[in-house]
């Protein structure tokens, strides 16, 4: 059993990356969804595809890859973790990385980058960055 789904998620992207596979599944929840669609909106994973029954449902992630063969996502962190949430105004968003990567916001708006929550005026808890 998972205890941290959202670090699950990070780690089996990068894991999967690194061995060149082209696509990896995760156990599905509706979190993982959301996060899912904003790193496809945000170019990290190509397609998110929701697969199984009912009862044993699962998210199939393809991954992208520059034309070099290297993956994209070359680092992730976790920010929000259970025994510490990390929360931030909108006017304390800031790009990651110089622009090269994204800090995914959960606000009370939905699961969105942390510049289009700076955008919408909204803050919330920062679940982690990916660059």
């Amino acid at each position: 059993m998972v205890k941290d789904p959202v670090a699950d998620l990070l780690v089996r992207l990068k894991n999967a990356q690194a061995v060149k596979k082209e696509s990896t599944t995760v156990p599905y929840s509706a979190l993982l969804w959301e996060i899912a669609k904003v790193l496809e909106g945000a170019g990290f994973i190509s397609k998110i595809d929701r697969k199984g029954k009912r009862v044993r449902r699962f998210l199939e992630a393809t991954l992208v890859y520059n034309e070099n063969g290297e993956g994209r996502i070359s680092g992730a962190r976790r920010i929000s973790k259970q025994s510490k949430r990390v929360y931030k105004k909108a006017k304390e968003l800031y790009p990651v990385k110089h622009g090269q990567g994204i800090e995914v916001v959960s606000t009370s708006h939905g699961v969105m980058t942390a510049a289009e929550a700076r955008k919408g005026g909204v803050g919330g808890e920062i679940l982690f960055e990916i660059w």
